[in-house]
């Protein structure tokens, strides 16, 4: 859980880098702070979000889910959002992360 997620994350992540493509219309982002991640950004709207990491994306759909938090997931993890707390999982590893600015 500890030292490796860091490199897993990053492959799992897309290699698209920078803004987001014109039709994906994100209406919200905003900042977190993570343990060994840093800086990353949360671009979502209501069908999808956008994890930016380290020059790298990866985007993941929307969950219809009874558990509390938003969350939206691919293939390689599931990104948990609730309040001012992202959580990202990537089995067995997760990181919590704290927003830090909404744009």
């Amino acid at each position: 859980m500890h030292g490796s997620i860091l490199p897993s994350l990053l492959i799992s992540l897309g290699l698209l880098s920078q803004g987001s493509p014109w039709w994906e219309h994100y209406d919200s982002s905003d900042t977190f702070l993570c343990p060994r991640l840093g800086r990353v950004v949360l671009e979502r709207n209501e069908a999808q979000a956008s994890l930016l990491a380290g020059g790298v994306r990866s985007t993941g759909f929307r969950e219809d889910s009874s558990l509390p938090g938003l969350r939206y997931s691919n293939a390689g993890m599931t990104l948990i959002l609730r309040g001012d707390l992202l959580t990202i999982e990537q089995r067995p590893s997760r990181i919590e992360c704290t927003r830090t600015e909404r744009v």
